[in-house]
């Protein structure tokens, strides 16, 4: 047995290291874009109004989260595992040169570089997580084991990007931070490149029908959707830039906000009308919709880090340590660093509990998850009163900091427990879409997040106070309300065990 990578496959190191950098490409750029496009022209940046910078922020983590969907579609049919992550890892770093030539060629390649980052991340992204479970055919707590792994990569890349895209699109030009997010994901390219032949032949082919004649169909047909929506996205940008078509990014993100819960609720009803399951399947369904209307809740508050708190953070912040004022985006680091610190101290936790009898139902977790993010923006709430006396007044940046800790202790109740419970709970011919639902409810939160995370005005301070307590109080009646319903869905969970 391969255990050469910290007791495990070799392969592991692979995809630990290239969604290392995947992410570090993706953190680094995602809170410093607001900044840049609400930053004044003689500044440097685009000169957009907050609500708009924030808006494409949110359509922009959106859309990545639902490119994961045809993403992995395209892998299996088309191009397989390894080649979908290889092009994927291309189209980033494509992106990320484009965002950084923007300098020089004006707002179009910006957008261009957006488009292609989202297309990127959604073939890579799924599938590199798809190849970590095929390295562990036996299942079992070894491969939970690798996939806690594979989730410490993600966070040590998350959590050194802010703090070296910070330092260099703060201090130094917006687009040296833009590069060196692009330059992360192209030193991942070379790893993976070198070291791809440590993955042996797993998911070097896409998933084949047995007729070749059906399988050259479908082949067609992926090419042919591929093809079309190329051509639309291609269409949409040009006339863009040509000045024909109009957007406004407000109304994208609300447009798209509207269509995503529309698909998700005629989803919905087709499981429980048309698509033929048993009683106790559908009990089950009725668990992952509670479940995906408060997960999309939480990450609609979770998912103002790279807006309204990190606006607070450039705006409200005394960021000064020892006469030197530090980047805003260092404090995005924040969240990163407590979840390699408290994952594991979560992890077992929860094991412990259950050897005690005592475990917490999916409900329950995801309940505790909302309150403690009700606390953290409550946290911020006393900060944002300190700063209504009016001048430069700036607060500490431990009000950041202690709501960043106390909404990353929620998101190791909600994410981890969400992702398990969509494996769960799904029927078992619907496990890949329920994974598809789960993302959704990210991409619903995010354009949530971006649509109320725009309102930070440094000449209205104001404001602020309203948006964090409209927000905790939200998380807290939301909390309230699935509390209610832990014990009629506990109950549900239990007398609908998944079939074996």
């Amino acid at each position: 047995m391969d255990t050469r990578f910290f007791g495990h496959p070799r392969g592991l190191s692979t995809l630990f290291f290239t969604e290392m950098w995947e992410r570090f490409s993706y953190y680094g750029i995602r809170p410093l874009l607001v900044l840049f496009m609400a930053a004044a022209i003689t500044q440097g940046g685009f000169g957009f109004r907050r609500e708009e910078a924030s808006a494409i922020v949110g359509i922009y983590a959106a859309s990545v989260y639902l490119a994961s969907l045809p993403g992995g579609w395209v892998a299996d049919r088309l191009l397989g595992l390894q080649r979908a992550i290889w092009y994927g890892g291309c189209f980033i770093a494509a992106g990320h040169i484009s965002i950084g030539l923007s300098e020089f060629m004006g707002r179009p390649v910006f957008f261009l570089g957006l488009i292609l980052i989202v297309l990127g991340t959604g073939l890579l992204k799924p599938n590199i997580s798809a190849i970590v479970g095929e390295l562990y055919p036996e299942g079992g707590a070894r491969r939970d084991a690798g996939f806690s792994i594979f989730y410490m990569g993600i966070n040590i890349g998350a959590l050194l990007e802010p703090l070296i895209t910070g330092y260099l699109g703060e201090k130094v030009g917006w687009h040296y931070g833009f590069g060196a997010a692009g330059l992360g994901m192209i030193l991942g390219l070379i790893q993976y490149r070198l070291s791809a032949r440590w993955l042996g032949s797993l998911g070097t082919a896409p998933t084949r029908h047995p007729d070749p004649a059906v399988q050259a169909r479908q082949e067609r047909q992926v090419k042919l959707v591929m093809g079309l929506f190329l051509g639309v996205l291609a269409l949409l940008l040009v006339l863009g830039v040509a000045g024909v078509l109009t957007i406004n990014p407000i109304t994208v993100g609300q447009r798209m906000g509207q269509a995503i819960a529309t698909l998700a609720v005629v989803y919905f009803l087709y499981l429980f009308t048309l698509a033929r399951l048993t009683r106790s399947e559908k009990k089950r369904v009725v668990a992952i919709l509670v479940l995906f209307v408060f997960a999309t809740i939480f990450w609609a508050a979770f998912e103002q880090a790279p807006t309204s708190l990190n606006l607070f953070a450039a705006d409200f912040t005394d960021r000064t340590v020892f006469g030197w004022e530090m980047p805003t985006l260092w404090l995005q680091s924040a969240n990163s660093f407590f979840v390699i610190v408290f994952a594991p101290v979560f992890a077992a936790l929860w094991v412990a509990l259950s050897r005690r009898g005592g475990d917490l139902s999916s409900p329950a977790k995801f309940t505790l998850g909302l309150v403690l993010a009700a606390v953290g923006f409550g946290v911020m709430i006393f900060a944002a009163q300190k700063i209504q006396g009016g001048g430069a007044v700036r607060v500490s940046p431990w009000w950041l900091i202690i709501s960043f800790f106390f909404q990353t202790m929620g998101e190791l109740c909600l994410s981890p427990v969400g992702l398990s419970s969509m494996t769960k709970l799904a029927p078992r011919k619907f496990t890949g879409q329920m994974m598809g639902v789960w993302f959704m409810a990210a991409a619903l939160g995010n354009l949530i997040a971006g649509l109320v995370g725009g309102h930070v005005n440094p000449e209205n301070p104001a404001e602020m106070p309203e948006l964090f307590t409209q927000t905790a109080m939200f998380l807290a009646g939301s909390a309230v309300v699935l509390g209610l319903l832990i014990i009629p869905i506990r109950r549900m969970m239990a007398e609908t065990q998944p079939e074996a």
